[in-house]
């Protein structure tokens, strides 16, 4: 037995040795293939499918608005649509007065308010309120670029927003329907729509009873008496309308206001960090083109305003000295309440 068991093994092995040396050269030169591998998909190699909700309370065509409109086309395009930037304009989704607190929450992803109203969650950001602080677009700018724009910003971050744009609104003035306001003493006695709390430290200090209401609220207020006044930039009055139912405008260039688009802190966290650098890098792209469009928006809104029947009185520059001077309780006001960090803006920008 043990003998056929041999002789069958013996067969085996030969078979094998006779089929390797019948096999054509060719195969012995073949390269393998590789395996098959599946495509890589858009979402593998480029931007996470994102859906961001961003709203803002600002008329559709201010200068702002076309910016922040722009960021939103640009981001979708350049993540060739992974990312989608869900548009709210115009107090569609959220007010003026309940944006903060949705973006800090979480309610919407992204938000742009004003820094006057964030100064209520981080009160050294009312700097831009404090009067005469800015004496021209160039030096705001130049601050907001350093280190005034870096402190704001991680003081932010410690509430839960992080700030992805600095906006430039431009300066703030007074339109109201009694009399035209060339001295702080013609404040005396009227009602004037505010926007903050130091900007309404500067309308007391001017003898005026300060009236806090949102943007979309001060056409109504003015048209019905109930305000005889408000504070805003001339942008936002021409597109809101305000030479339909005021009658002076006093440009006196008393504050600089910012807008902030702001992203829930939480959601930021979560992103991958491309599509963080997307969504910075396009920002500072929409940041850039806003500021350079303030100065030039500010002054044809004025003329505007002007050709559309109000009466514009310009306070000439020697003049300004005793309206700086009679709004010194508003920059104590802000040094009382801003803090540590507010005192600390307070004299870099005064030194600037």
């Amino acid at each position: 037995m043990k003998k056929w068991m041999k002789i069958i093994a013996f067969l085996i092995v030969s078979m094998f040795i006779l089929a390797a040396c019948n096999t054509p050269e060719e195969a012995e030169t073949e390269p393998e293939k590789e395996p098959e591998t599946e495509p890589v998909t858009a979402t593998e190699e480029g931007y996470e499918e994102t859906t961001i909700r961003l709203a803002y309370n600002l008329p559709q065509d201010h200068h702002i608005s076309v910016g922040i409109e722009q960021f939103a086309k640009d981001v979708t395009e350049k993540s060739d649509g992974a990312i989608t930037v869900q548009v709210y304009p115009a107090g569609q989704l959220l007010t003026d007065k309940d944006m903060n607190q949705s973006i800090l929450s979480g309610g919407v992803e992204m938000g742009v308010n004003s820094a006057t109203l964030w100064s209520s969650t981080v009160p050294a950001m009312g700097i831009f309120d404090v009067p005469y602080l800015f004496p021209n677009y160039q030096k705001a700018g130049e601050m907001l670029n350093g280190v005034l724009g870096e402190k704001l910003s991680a003081a932010m971050e410690e509430k839960g927003a992080k700030v992805l744009m600095f906006a430039d609104y431009g300066y703030v003035q007074f339109v109201n329907n009694k009399r035209p306001l060339k001295s702080p003493s013609d404040f005396e006695g009227l009602k004037i729509r505010s926007i903050g709390d130091i900007p309404s430290e500067v309308i007391k200090a001017y003898g005026a009873s300060p009236v806090f209401m949102g943007g979309g609220e001060v056409y109504m207020a003015l048209q019905r008496d109930t305000v005889d006044g408000a504070t805003s930039g001339t942008t936002a009055m021409l597109q809101r309308k305000y030479h339909e139912v005021t009658k002076y405008l006093t440009i006196n260039n008393y504050a600089y206001l910012e807008f902030i688009l702001a992203v829930n802190q939480d959601f930021w966290n979560g992103l991958p960090e491309k599509t963080q650098t997307l969504l910075t890098e396009t920002a500072k792209e929409s940041e850039d083109w806003i500021r350079s469009q303030a100065e030039s928006e500010d002054l044809e809104s004025a003329k505007e305003l002007e050709a559309n029947g109000m009466e514009v009185y310009v306070v000439p520059e020697e003049d300004l000295a005793e309206w700086k001077a009679a709004a010194k309780p508003a920059q104590d006001a802000y040094a009382k309440i801003a803090g540590e960090l507010g005192n600390e803006l307070l004299e870099l920008v005064e030194e600037q």
